[in-house]
């Protein structure tokens, strides 16, 4: 098969597009035929210099749409009349339990153990043994990719691909903070940073869907627009001014009940200083840098609470999933590109050139 590797770590340069083997599955494991996957800020990093990184060579991609090529025989299968699992039944997503060639699907990209206490409790995203697709398995930026069968979601035939494979790390990351992690309520004001990427634009919908009035900051004009156009209810330049001031401002100085941070040390100050007495800063990302300063009286004295996340789990992403289904929640695209493009991508991530998910396409017809 045809896929992008890199032998070692460096610039977009190491990005190789090479013919490797097919992957051999387990008996547990399934094999999906790509259709589409999702480039992230963590396959840059990955890229670059992350060392969690396996095995090497190593095949990028943790967002994954495609149709099911091949099933181990201890993966689960019936006929089309099987009862769904309880968790999708309790969303109401009347989608199938059996896994068969031809399916279409998507990969949950956190593969777990499935048995420690976080596994059995339902929080997957705090096993110890977690590994994320792309990330210390090869991924999705081939045409073939394998996982183990409990990571299979069978999608709509109301979702394409393209959508699919933009929903799983920006929905999932942004639904477990805004939701799970910072219990938002209807009703709240919520700063959204970097509103133009992946996760800022899914988290911006989120945020709007659940009755908040929406703070968005971004780096041009085009993407103030945008944001405002998905929903923003303010958007601010974080290039010209301090956001925090502004948000003040429009405040008449309260600041906001939650901020969404993702960008690091950058930001990390302003952020702190947007957040109104009670408020909650829910982090889960340090693309600017892991070291930030922090004023320990005024996280005190305004009573405020910083909160981590860290992707979420299969229950979540099945709900995103149906809310996708129902056009409550829209995955945004900024290109869909050849998967030999992946370099290219790359280079629009890097420089934020873009607004919403770039998608690699290694099989047509997505």
């Amino acid at each position: 098969m045809k896929a992008i590797v890199f032998h070692e770590q460096g610039g977009v340069e190491k990005l190789r597009y090479e013919d490797v083997p097919n992957p051999k599955i387990n008996r547990d494991e399934v094999l999906v035929r790509v259709r589409a996957c999702a480039v992230n800020r963590l396959d840059l990093r990955a890229r670059r210099d992350r060392p969690e990184v396996a095995p090497m060579p190593h095949i990028l991609g943790s967002d994954v749409a495609g149709d099911v090529a091949e099933v181990g025989s201890e993966a689960f299968t019936s006929s089309t009349d099987a009862s769904p699992p309880a968790c999708w039944e309790a969303e109401g997503l009347g989608l199938r339990a059996h896994i068969k060639v031809g399916e279409r699907v998507v990969i949950f990209p956190c593969i777990n153990c499935g048995y420690c206490v976080d596994c059995i409790n339902g929080d997957e995203s705090l096993c110890d043994n977690q590994k994320v697709l792309g990330f210390q398995t090869n991924g999705g930026y081939a045409e073939f990719v394998k996982a183990p069968e409990r990571n299979i979601i069978p999608i709509s035939d109301e979702i394409s691909y393209a959508e699919a494979a933009a929903v799983p790390i920006t929905f999932l990351t942004a639904w477990h903070m805004l939701i799970t992690r910072a219990n938002l309520n209807a009703g709240e004001d919520v700063l959204i940073l970097s509103a133009g990427s992946g996760v800022g634009s899914a988290a911006l919908q989120i945020a709007k869907l659940s009755g908040a009035r929406v703070f968005a900051t971004a780096s041009t004009e085009e993407k103030l627009a945008r944001a405002k156009e998905f929903g923003a209810d303010f958007a601010i330049n974080y290039k010209e001014v301090d956001f925090s001031d502004v948000v003040k401002q429009l405040t008449k100085g309260r600041g906001v009940d939650v901020v969404f941070e993702h960008v690091g040390a950058d930001t990390f100050e302003q952020s702190i200083n947007s957040l109104a007495k009670n408020g909650r800063l829910v982090t889960c990302g340090v693309t600017s840098g892991n070291m930030a300063r922090i004023n320990i009286r005024y996280i005190y004295q305004k009573q405020l609470s910083i909160i981590g996340s860290a992707l979420g789990n299969k229950r979540e992403l099945v709900k995103i999933l149906k809310l996708v289904e129902q056009g409550k929640l829209k995955p945004i695209i900024d290109q869909i590109l050849p998967l030999e493009k992946a370099a290219y991508a790359h280079r629009l991530m890097e420089d934020r050139n873009h607004f919403g998910k770039l998608i690699l396409a290694p099989n047509p017809a997505i």
